[in-house]
């Protein structure tokens, strides 16, 4: 299969390097010079040539749009996946003739995510507590913070951006959010212009009482979930590889290409019960927009 990955920041690198190792033939198009075989400055370009069966838009979140316009334009008809959030603000995808579009949460491949998933299966929820921190210069240490995207509000940087997954996997699990409230906002000494910690207060379908804790603060790492059930207690540890049902724990091993390569892997074999369609990332992109009107308003949101 021919692929075109679309940016080559770290996480255009990744697909790139795993979409080689899945051997696909990978393109590459970036403005920058880099260090790969199939380069190109163009899309367009990249399109005509390459003719592509799968696209993976990996630029800023803020050239989201704009690139897939452009893939529309081009009359490209294959699969793309777009890297997560889907857009820096709501917005409608253009229209477009791609065979299937979807966004890069990922972490619904995650073993700890799917074995919760499976604990929840008939069972009554009570209550489900998400918190995910790690202080943002740790992110990505082989850079500067300040110039990552993440720090800058205007290329769709933020941690309620960033961290979107925990609200991707919140609806996945618990049947989508009905009404929800949030405070958050730029509160650290972090020399960024956006974002670094949310609070978000919320009900879905399946559960009354959901808590989301993000922030780019947090010098230990913590990504974790604990869930109440009628029956049970179920914690999960994504830093240290484990969930415990009530005094019962299981480890797993997961490196940190394992996700990716399950998402690839699931594009490719056209098993698409776990990717993220883009319905349910519009869901996560109004999701946003009610947390930041919740924060700016201080009231409850109703979907």
């Amino acid at each position: 299969m021919k692929a075109i990955v679309i940016g080559f920041g770290s996480i255009g690198m990744r697909h790139a390097r795993l979409l080689d190792k899945l051997e696909c033939k990978v393109a590459v198009v970036s403005s920058r010079i880099i260090e790969w075989d199939c380069h190109y400055f163009s899309l367009t370009e990249a399109l005509q040539i390459e003719k592509p069966d799968y696209v993976i838009v990996a630029n800023r979140t803020s050239e989201h749009y704009k690139t897939l316009l452009e893939l529309s334009r081009n009359g490209f008809k294959g699969t793309v996946l777009v890297e997560k959030p889907l857009f820096d603000q709501e917005n409608e995808v253009p229209p477009n003739d791609f065979q299937n579009l979807f966004v890069g949460y990922n972490l619904r491949f995650h073993p700890g995510i799917k074995k919760l998933k499976s604990y929840l299966e008939n069972e009554k929820i009570l209550s489900f507590h998400v918190y995910t921190g790690q202080y943002l210069p740790q992110w990505r240490p082989q850079i500067d913070y300040r110039t990552a995207y993440s720090s800058r509000k205007e290329d769709g940087g933020g941690v309620l951006r960033d961290l979107s997954h925990e609200l991707d996997y919140v609806n996945w699990l618990l049947g989508g959010w009905e009404r929800l409230t949030a405070l958050g906002g730029q509160f650290s000494s972090l020399e960024i212009n956006s974002d670094d910690i949310f609070s978000i207060l919320l009900q879905t379908k399946k559960c009354p009482v959901v808590t989301i804790n993000i922030n780019y603060m947090d010098r230990l790492a913590k990504r974790f979930v604990i869930v109440n059930t009628e029956n049970n207690t179920i914690k999960l540890d994504m830093i240290n590889n484990e969930i415990v049902v009530n005094d019962e724990k299981e480890t797993f091993e997961v490196s940190r290409d394992f996700t990716y390569i399950e998402q690839h892997t699931a594009v490719l074999n056209r098993n698409m019960q776990d990717l993220c369609s883009l319905g349910e990332a519009s869901e996560v992109m109004g999701m946003i927009k009610a947390v930041e009107e919740a924060n700016l308003e201080q009231r409850w949101i109703r979907k």
